[in-house]
């Protein structure tokens, strides 16, 4: 799998991301370091423990980085998730929360594959 497939893989614009980041090679960089973000987990365990606050900055930091990465797809559900947590708990949230769960883990296989091909 090269790079664009994996963009294709989990919903993003790879034309977007090279025009912002110019090369692939940097690119590549960046969505191989994803995996190692721990704001996914932070994520998780804050809605677990009930701490809503700490499950925004963790949400809406999920949100830039699929922003500034051009991972679309999961960036429209962490965004939608982000602005459902700003309040607190709500059943908005509980309904978004599955759809970034889901994207989050069509991205992170795709950058699995990526991370097989490459070596």
């Amino acid at each position: 799998m090269c790079l664009k497939e994996c963009y294709i893989a989990l919903g993003g614009d790879y034309d977007d991301v090279i025009s912002r980041l110019r090369t692939e090679k940097l690119v590549q960089k960046f969505v191989l370091k994803f995996l190692n973000d721990p704001s996914y987990d932070n994520l998780c365990k804050a809605l677990d423990e009930e701490n809503y606050e700490e499950a925004f900055r963790a949400s809406h930091t999920i949100k830039g980085v699929c922003q500034n990465l051009s991972f679309t797809k999961l960036y429209h559900s962490s965004h939608a998730l982000t602005e459902a947590l700003r309040s607190g708990w709500t059943p908005e949230a509980a309904q978004i929360l599955p759809q970034v769960k889901a994207d989050y883990q069509q991205t992170a296989d795709a950058i699995h594959a990526l991370q097989e091909t490459i070596g």
